[in-house]
């Protein structure tokens, strides 16, 4: 094969002409000059050259090809090719003459500036706020000069460029913070693995507020509840006992059931109730609720309390709203004691059940409680919880903040407990029960995930965020509080001058 044509036939020229006994030397003699040899070949069968003209052409380009490393230049008006700053050149190298012929000195006398007179003659010894050397006053006499006078960074006001809102660094009991400053996408791409939630124990709270460490308080789904479709669930409200606010007796209650079935925390990282969780786990996308949790290490475990913000005052519709909820929750699960076509009375808030469950969500181990609406079975007879809420019918322009913000809700409370359905009871304004809806809360992310309104992984990961921050900043016996707070830029660690009795007690009987 004649690899001179073969050459030419791939960039696509059609010399046909065999090449002579000189250009195969030329190709054999240097790789460059193949390329030459090729164009010189074409530009003569093009133009009608002999081969002999063409050959001698060729020759001559090879021999300054070979003398220069370089390619070719058929100008000889810019056969000088130091102006083109070839890479292959060294920059202080022979070839640049102009560099080698500066002369060291310059022949131009040095400028002579004017005399600047000195009226202050208060001089100082230096300094960079009053008198010295940067000052016009110097006894140099050569004025300010040219670059800004050295000192320190100028102040963005009082609050240390936090914003006119800020209340952290103007607390004297803050601690540390955590700026909410990473993207969602950041967010995104961080892959948090959480354990499937085990129940380790239950406890339940009877009439009267007594706690049992049994299951005498859980109730059972009642699978026929589109019967109830039409139901009015203002019915009871008059006899209807509001939920107390135990405050850190609630958390003990918890505690107390953790050591009653022997539960050892020496590889747990927090406890705590899943109210707290959803606080943080929601932050990550609503970012206009405060709140806030007590943070207390003791032993090398944090125990996350429960901290109820002032509300403002409710109103008797406000109490009503409320009371559809604990309503539905009635008409939704079986009641032996309620006959067939009675009507809900007195409910109370109170009676309770409470699941004790062990997950782990990135590095961190949980133990936390959680409160069950009710449970049902399958045909196999395995139980699993059931989870209950109510909601105002929606409509097209209520249907995409209820995927945005209830859903997410929703989605966070049962996903940490392991609850894999959510009943939801739809209701008009006057609190008439106007259609349910069963939905599978693993496919809640599949629901947003197409209109892009929210990420559960996303949710773990700002979660596993605070939790590595808060573990990693509080020390041991120090007693803290967390707080989410306006302008909801940040996370707040401060310091708290207490532990909830139920604590301390909790850790003097372990």
């Amino acid at each position: 094969m004649d690899f001179a044509k073969q050459h030419a036939d791939i960039f696509g020229e059609d010399d046909d002409d065999e090449p002579t006994n000189h250009e195969r030397g030329t190709h054999s003699s240097s790789p460059s000059s193949s390329s030459s040899s090729s164009s010189s070949s074409s530009a003569a069968s093009s133009s009608g050259s002999e081969k002999a003209d063409s050959s001698s052409g060729i020759s001559r380009s090879s021999e300054d090809e070979e003398e220069h490393g370089e390619e070719a230049t058929t100008n000889n008006q810019y056969h000088d090719r130091a102006d083109f700053g070839d890479d292959d050149n060294d920059l202080f190298g022979s070839d640049n003459e102009d560099y080698t012929r500066t002369p060291a000195t310059s022949p131009f006398l040095i400028p002579v500036l004017p005399v600047i007179r000195n009226n202050n003659h208060n001089l100082g010894r230096g300094g960079f706020g009053r008198g010295g050397r940067w000052q016009p006053g110097h006894q140099n006499d050569r004025g300010a000069g040219i670059l800004p006078r050295p000192g320190p960074y100028p102040q963005r006001g009082h609050n240390y460029g936090y914003g006119k809102f800020s209340n952290g660094r103007h607390d004297e009991r803050f601690v540390s913070e955590l700026r909410l400053s990473k993207s969602e996408e950041t967010l995104s791409r961080k892959v948090i693995q959480i354990q499937e939630p085990c129940e380790l124990a239950c406890y339940s709270r009877v009439e009267g507020g007594d706690v049992i460490f049994d299951e005498s308080s859980l109730r059972l789904f009642k699978r026929l509840i589109t019967e109830d479709i039409g139901a009015d669930l203002n019915q009871g409200f008059d006899t209807f006992t509001a939920k107390k606010d135990l405050g850190s007796q609630g958390f003990g209650d918890l505690l107390a059931c953790i050591r009653d079935k022997n539960i050892p925390l020496q590889n747990i990282h927090f406890v705590t109730y899943r109210n707290n969780l959803n606080k943080i786990l929601a932050t990550a996308y609503i970012r206009n609720e405060p709140w806030e949790m007590g943070v207390h290490n003791r032993n090398g475990v944090v125990y996350l309390d429960v901290h109820k913000l002032p509300e403002r005052p409710q109103n008797e519709m406000d109490r009503r709203r409320c009371y559809w909820g604990y309503c539905f929750e009635s008409l939704a699960t079986e009641d032996p004691g309620r006959g067939d076509g009675e009507l809900i009375h007195h409910v109370d808030a109170n009676i309770e059940y409470c699941s004790v469950i062990k997950t782990k969500l990135g590095a961190h181990r949980i133990l936390m409680g959680a409160e069950m609406d009710c449970c049902d079975s399958t045909d196999d007879g395995r139980r699993f919880y059931v989870e209950l809420k109510t909601s105002r019918e929606l409509e097209y322009h209520t249907e995409e903040r209820f995927e945005r913000e209830k859903l997410l809700k929703f989605w966070i409370q049962s996903f940490l407990a392991g609850v894999p359905y959510i009943v939801i009871g739809f209701r008009d304004d006057s609190g008439r029960l106007v259609r349910t809806e069963r939905l599978r809360t693993k496919d809640i992310t599949q629901r947003v995930k197409t209109k892009n309104y929210w990420q559960g992984g996303v949710c773990l990961a700002f979660a596993d965020e605070v939790l590595c921050w808060l573990y990693g900043t509080v020390k041991e016996n120090e007693d803290y509080i967390l707080q989410f707070a306006p302008p909801f830029q940040r996370l707040e660690l401060l310091q708290a001058q207490s532990c909830p009795e139920a604590i301390t007690n909790h850790v003097e009987q372990l």
